[in-house]
């Protein structure tokens, strides 16, 4: 056991986000999403929900002040009238820890091509429409 590591983040976890880099990405993805399709290293959270992952990861990792983004949500598909009341929720969370965040849409298809190139996919149990979230990692200061 180790101290200050918050109980909802997984040992698999914890070692992918220690070996990430900086402006490397993770998938925190709702339970939809298709990550077995999409990359070789799915971790499973299933019975979290996305801001209850967003939140613990923030402890440990910063994001990416380097960058014009530091994440990334998949747009809203067209003709589709959900409004996707969580991101509300993941905007505030990350402004508790980086004020100045920028978060940038993709479209669906380009979102999903994207995520085979993030470090991990998390696939947690949330069950918000377009609750999908790529992070960003930054450096130590």
């Amino acid at each position: 056991m180790l101290k200050k590591i918050p109980k909802v983040l997984s040992p698999e976890l914890v070692k992918v986000l220690m070996e990430m880099g900086h402006g490397d990405e993770i998938l925190l993805a709702d339970a939809n999403y298709p990550a077995e399709t999409n990359n070789d290293q799915i971790i499973r959270a299933d019975g979290l929900s996305v801001p209850q992952i967003l939140a613990a990861i923030l402890e440990l990792m910063p994001l990416d002040s380097y960058s014009e983004y530091q994440a990334i949500l998949m747009e809203v598909v067209k003709g589709d009238t959900t409004k996707p009341v969580i991101w509300e929720e993941y905007k505030e969370q990350i402004a508790l820890s980086f004020p100045d965040a920028k978060i940038k849409k993709l479209e669906r298809q380009k979102f999903y091509e994207y995520s085979k190139n993030c470090s991990a996919i998390i696939q947690t149990g949330e069950t918000a429409l377009y609750g999908n979230l790529i992070l960003k990692k930054g450096v130590i200061e």
